[in-house]
């Protein structure tokens, strides 16, 4: 079973920008979604992917990707995915032996910025950077799926 390990936080500053790489494109959107899991397609530059998720709220989920031509993953975003989509620009940042991605919303969730690490075990220990705020690891609101339903510009 493949499984996912992440945390997610807030930020306090933008000091995490100094250390980044020049960041990917994202438009994602999602396909379905019941109680169980959630079927996402994402195009990340030229690269794109679908992706089930168990729809548990916890710092571990189950998690299958597997890449998608690029023109089917732009028709089934256009055509069959739930609105708005998530665009959001995806920044890496490493730092004491962690990546830490940082996802800069635009669109409908303007305005919101999250970190995520993703972790080898859910007792892995981690550096916190300072540039950390509060963790959302257990707030439904910041997982994408949930940005789609109730964007950020409307909280």
């Amino acid at each position: 079973m493949a499984v996912e390990i992440e945390r997610k936080f807030l930020l306090r500053d933008g000091s995490w920008q100094d250390s980044a790489d020049n960041g990917i494109l994202i438009r994602q959107g999602y396909l379905a979604g019941s109680e169980k899991s959630s079927i996402r397609v994402r195009i990340a530059g030229d690269k794109a992917n679908i992706n089930i998720k168990s729809a548990t709220l916890d710092i571990t989920r189950q998690e299958y990707e597997y890449p998608i031509p690029l023109a089917e993953a732009n028709e089934m975003l256009d055509t069959l995915s739930e609105g708005p989509l998530i665009e959001k620009t995806r920044y890496h940042v490493f730092h004491a032996k962690h990546c830490w991605e940082i996802d800069v919303f635009s669109g409908e969730n303007q305005g919101l910025i999250v970190a995520e690490v993703e972790l080898g075990s859910v007792d892995e220990s981690f550096e916190l950077p300072d540039w950390l705020g509060e963790e959302v690891s257990d707030d439904a609101r910041y997982y994408n799926v949930c940005l789609v339903k109730h964007p950020f510009k409307y909280w």
